[in-house]
């Protein structure tokens, strides 16, 4: 008798530590029989799949050493076919710079069942958790969200005359990125924050401006971190607990 295929499930974890789980991702976490993570989801998260459950890190931190994701592509497939429930952890949301596409197309042509369940990004949960609102009727009609992975592959002419910037990935480029936005005319006042280990205990926050935030930060390692750019962040002050 053939064993029936497995299916994979592409999970957002959330931006932090476990209680920004979505019940859904709850519930697949703790009946999983793989678990294949990614470098940034929290302890906390991985503490609740069974005793039994076989946990594989991919590595996919800045700077450090990661499994190619041909190999991860291949692992999938492999573990799918084995008929097990593989739960595939990727932090904050998977279709936001969470490289999601080239897995679903491997499990795709492999022809293994798979599903897609949202998460909160950081990129939305880490503004929120540092008081700081990414839109309002008078400083901030837009926000975009970027990665700062390749600075030189953005338009800073067009990005700099947006209000509100929500930088991912970016800790290891802050200064060029300082640099870009004064060079094409944003002030030197301009308010920026910068959200470190958002939703965890561990989570640090910098205030400053263009002209000042990289001075404040030269000796810290950033990453993992959001950086906002925009008046919104003054509004920290007015909405911050007493």
């Amino acid at each position: 008798m053939t064993k029936s295929l497995g299916k994979v499930y592409i999970v957002g974890a959330g931006p932090g530590s476990k209680e920004y789980l979505s019940v859904k991702a709850y519930s697949l976490i703790t009946q999983g029989e793989v678990l294949i993570y990614d470098a940034l989801v929290d302890d906390s998260i991985l503490e609740l799949a069974p005793e039994n459950c076989l946990k594989i890190e991919m590595g996919k931190r800045g700077g450090k050493v990661s499994t190619s994701q041909s190999e991860i592509n291949s692992l999938l497939v492999e573990k799918c076919r084995l008929g097990k429930q593989v739960i595939r952890l990727k932090g904050g949301d998977p279709f936001i710079f969470g490289r999601a596409a080239p897995e679903i197309q491997a499990l795709i042509e492999a022809g293994c069942e798979f599903e897609v369940v949202p998460g909160i990004s950081s990129a939305l949960a880490a503004p929120l958790l540092a008081n700081i609102p990414l839109t309002d009727a008078v400083m901030s009609r837009a926000f975009v969200v970027l990665t700062a992975h390749d600075i030189e592959a953005l338009d800073w002419e067009k990005i700099s005359q947006i209000e509100t910037l929500v930088i991912l990935m970016g800790g290891k480029n802050l200064g060029e990125i300082v640099h870009q936005l004064l060079r094409h005319e944003r002030i030197p006042e301009t308010p920026v924050a910068i959200i470190q280990n958002c939703a965890t205990p561990k989570q640090h926050i910098w205030i400053g401006n263009l002209s000042d935030i990289a001075k404040q930060t030269y000796a810290e390692y950033l990453s993992p971190c959001v950086i906002i750019v925009g008046e919104v962040v003054r509004l920290r002050d007015y909405l911050q607990k007493n």
